[in-house]
């Protein structure tokens, strides 16, 4: 059918917007920027001796923490670092810097609890500016109690993902393993991060037998109507966690008692360097992930390094061999001497972790003072 349109209506349209020249000229080099990026070689100083490619960078911002989780903080505590030994705002934007200007996309805030860090806004909106330099994410993982007045300011700073740490839908049963209270205003946390827009929102949960492990199912079911990624987590040795065996919940086992409740439960493809092994119940608005270090690890993958609250560099979560980038920076050393001392470091990086018999009698931090 042939449409007729009035001269007022022709009128009334606007003159197409005609990109000046030095709009088409910044397009110009945006694209070839873009081109070179992905044709030059990756960073040999983020590059092991297995050709595993790190562009995944997690920075502890404090040791401090307002929950007391049984796996991750050992019942007296820890003895924390001075406040002077903790890097500052400018040391951390410095490194960030520095691992982003060599091929680091991805980083992720973490902790003891990210958001008790008081300036937690402002680091976030200066790792943004990181953004025209190749950083594509900035994540953090968090409990949830402390971020829920905080997280649309943080979204609005740059922060587009999410990790929360939930270990039970038992508010009860909350208290008994973080020895505090909060399990509303984490559940709260969860919704404000959907209304945000966050997408995915994962919910880390660490399965222990006889602790919560008969709670996956309840876990499953919360992926019913909510859009959110579970992710259990193997219960892992550290320092003062009173690992037990026993307490290991293999995935191939909870796969087999969710398959047993929901047959139509079916794997998905993982991205290359996922660390979780992602499922999906048809039908429902979420997925669950398992992430398996220690029946069937992804070492063969992993492109993740870490920098301790401290600031020291561990090329693996369960190695204790670290390197203090702070320390060189006290000492005023320049950018191109902690990058040999960043490429030593991952040069040395091993194959695989020591498997299971062997970590649980290594020496190492307790996971607060890692960083999660």
């Amino acid at each position: 059918m042939r449409r007729h349109f009035s001269m007022p209506a022709l009128a009334q349209e606007e003159d197409p917007v005609v990109p000046s020249i030095q709009q088409v000229m910044k397009a110009r080099a945006q694209a070839k920027i873009a081109t070179i990026d992905q044709e030059r070689p990756f960073s040999k100083v983020l590059t092991d001796n297995f050709s595993r490619q790190h562009t995944y960078l997690r920075i502890s911002l404090t040791e401090k923490c307002n929950l007391r989780c049984t796996y991750c903080m050992p019942a007296e505590g820890v003895d924390l670092s001075p406040k002077d030994n903790i890097l500052t705002t400018p040391e951390i934007i410095r490194l960030a810097r520095l691992f982003v200007q060599e091929g680091v996309t991805k980083i992720r805030l973490t902790g003891g609890e990210p958001t008790v860090r008081k300036d937690i806004n402002e680091l976030v909106e200066q790792l943004g500016q990181l953004q025209p330099m190749g950083l594509k994410t900035i994540a953090m993982t968090s409990n949830g109690i402390a971020l829920k007045r905080k997280l649309p300011s943080l979204v609005n700073s740059g922060m587009n993902l999410l990790n929360l740490s939930l270990d039970t839908l038992d508010r009860f049963k909350f208290e008994l393993m973080t020895r505090r209270k909060g399990f509303e205003r984490v559940m709260e946390t969860i919704d404000d991060a959907l209304a945000l827009g966050i997408d995915p929102v994962k919910v880390n949960c660490v399965v222990m037998r006889g602790t919560n492990d008969k709670e996956v199912l309840d876990f499953v079911e919360f992926t019913r109507n909510k859009k959110v990624d579970i992710r259990f987590i193997e219960y892992m040795p550290f320092g003062g966690n009173k690992w037990k065996e026993n307490k290991l919940v293999p995935y191939q086992e909870l796969i087999k008692n969710i398959q047993a409740v929901h047959p139509t439960f079916k794997k998905l493809v993982d991205d290359p360097n996922d660390t979780s092994k992602a499922y999906h119940v048809p039908g429902f608005a979420g997925q669950i992930g398992f992430i398996t270090s220690m029946s069937d690890h992804f070492c063969g993958t992993c492109n993740r390094l870490r920098i301790t609250a401290d600031g020291n560099l561990k090329v693996c979560l369960f190695g204790n061999t670290e390197v203090s980038l702070r320390d060189m920076m006290r000492q005023g050393k320049t950018d191109d001497e902690l990058r040999e001392v960043i490429e030593m470091a991952v040069k040395n990086k091993k194959k695989q972790h020591a498997g299971v018999s062997n970590l649980v009698n290594m020496k190492n931090r307790p996971m607060i003072l890692i960083g999660g």
